[in-house]
């Protein structure tokens, strides 16, 4: 009987999940071509070094990642359990020069009220109250006067119709089947 239930520790613990990280492999950044549709006036880019790659996972579900590459990509991005039912809350930020030479930086929160990222490239809606266009009121106003009438057509057509009685359904015969 001990060596039974000696047995079935060991398999549930055996069992148990085991929470060693370990980082994933890097994504290839080149695939060659197959040999058969090899286009010669391809050229293969050039490799980018890693400057920096630091993650930190802590047991308790917070985690810190920088990264750094060699043609001027930085992200940096730290989160934690803290939000509603455990949801991971997150901030950071990640910059790049864009094709045309700008650089671009954003930094964002990633919370319970969705991404919410901030640069100054981004675009900005109009502060409100702005103007209105006439154009705009006008069809407001006319759409409001075609409301109101309907409604009072609505109204008087449901004056001048004639009242309807409906007699109520018979009730249920608790007889059914019985013979008659």
């Amino acid at each position: 009987m001990k060596f039974i239930i000696i047995s079935a520790l060991a398999a549930v613990a055996l069992a148990a999940p085991q929470y060693d990280y370990q980082a994933p492999a890097p994504a290839p950044s080149y695939i060659a071509p197959a040999a058969s549709t090899r286009d010669d006036s391809f050229e293969r880019p050039d490799p980018v070094a890693i400057l920096r790659d630091e993650r930190v996972h802590e047991e308790d579900g917070r985690f810190n990642v920088e990264f750094e590459a060699e043609n001027g990509i930085v992200f940096a991005q730290a989160g934690s359990p803290d939000g509603p039912e455990d949801s991971i809350v997150k901030a950071g930020m990640y910059s790049y020069t864009a094709p045309d030479g700008t650089e671009v930086e954003v930094k964002y929160v990633a919370d319970e009220n969705g991404f919410q990222p901030q640069s100054d490239l981004l675009p900005v809606a109009p502060e409100f109250p702005h103007p209105i266009p006439q154009f705009v009121l006008d069809q407001i106003a006319f759409a409001a006067a075609e409301d109101a009438r309907r409604a009072r057509e609505d109204d008087s057509a449901e004056a001048s119709a004639p009242v309807r009685s409906y007699a109520a359904p018979a009730p249920p015969s608790n007889t059914y089947g019985a013979p008659q």
